[in-house]
């Protein structure tokens, strides 16, 4: 009878101490941690927003904004994924990385840096809460004003489009894409 009474208690203390650590579990972020947390993160696409539109250093004076405006047509939600231009499957930070170096003509950033970081973070942020649709990364993005740079040119080559003017209009529209060329 004593060893079943035994086990009964120790059961119950068991049971006991288990209650109480979960009981006194604190949330996993308090409300002040979740605010300095989004703080961080808020400052960190704003750091990737200035890069993306002029901050990073490039031979021919072009930015990432002057292709991708509000980071359109990236679709960082859909990465990694299988890059024609590399030939292999790819991270976003490769991705950014060969768009520095091709068209920016500028020098690689380390993958580890706070710029990278800085740029993923823009990119990412954009496209939060859009669905991944293979194919269609625009329609993934949200779009915003771009308020830097310093312009580039139409299509038909004429005046250079100010930052903030929308770069396809009624008398500059998007071309078609040329399927069978």
């Amino acid at each position: 009878m004593k060893s079943k009474t035994t086990k009964i208690a120790a059961a119950i203390a068991v049971t006991a101490l288990f209650s109480a650590s979960v009981a006194q579990a604190r949330p996993p972020v308090t409300p002040t941690e979740n605010a300095s947390q989004m703080k961080q993160l808020i400052d960190t696409v704003n750091e990737g927003y200035k890069l993306w539109h002029g901050g990073i250093k490039s031979a021919n004076g072009l930015a990432c904004g002057n292709c991708h405006p509000d980071g359109a047509a990236i679709g960082p939600q859909t990465f990694p994924k299988y890059q024609l231009d590399m030939g292999k499957v790819v991270p976003l930070r490769d991705m950014i990385n060969w768009c520095i170096q091709i068209p920016l003509q500028g020098e690689a950033l380390s993958s580890d840096s706070k710029e990278m970081l800085a740029l993923e973070a823009y990119a990412f942020y954009m496209s939060r809460g859009k669905p991944i649709t293979p194919g269609d990364n625009s329609a993934q993005q949200t779009p915003v004003k771009v308020n830097s740079g310093v312009g580039y040119p139409t299509l038909d080559g004429k005046e250079p489009l100010l930052s903030g003017q929308p770069l396809f209009t009624p008398k500059n529209p998007m071309p078609a894409y040329p399927l069978n060329k």
